[in-house]
């Protein structure tokens, strides 16, 4: 497979467990005690490092570290919107495109000497 293509999709999974990780506990264990579901992310989130961290050596070379960054903001927003909207029930706002928008300009100029 592809190396570019294989630290996307790990990157993408990586970030699902860390969305899960650092906001899940808010739905399904505000009623228990912080520390229960600091280690139950904790938990979640070793499985986050352990795609996170071969996606990064896979990606490290084809990209600089500063375009695997922008990758993993662009993915981070990807993955946090629906999230926040279909499972936490967050309503969409118009803050979450300007946020797009302003993520699409970092990676312009991050991979603009790659465009030619």
């Amino acid at each position: 497979m592809n190396p570019a293509f294989q630290t996307i999709g790990l990157l993408a999974l990586s970030n699902v467990f860390m969305t899960f990780a650092w906001y899940g506990h808010l739905k399904t264990l505000s009623a228990k005690p912080w520390i229960v579901a600091a280690l139950i992310s904790w938990g979640i989130a070793l499985f986050e490092y352990l795609l996170q961290v071969p996606a990064n050596r896979i990606g490290f070379g084809l990209f600089s570290v500063g375009e695997l960054k922008i990758l993993q903001e662009v993915i981070t927003l990807t993955v946090f919107v629906p999230f926040a909207f279909f499972y936490l029930k967050e309503p969409l706002k118009l803050d979450y495109l300007w946020a797009a928008l302003c993520i699409l300009g970092a990676v312009f100029f991050i991979f603009r000497s790659k465009l030619g």
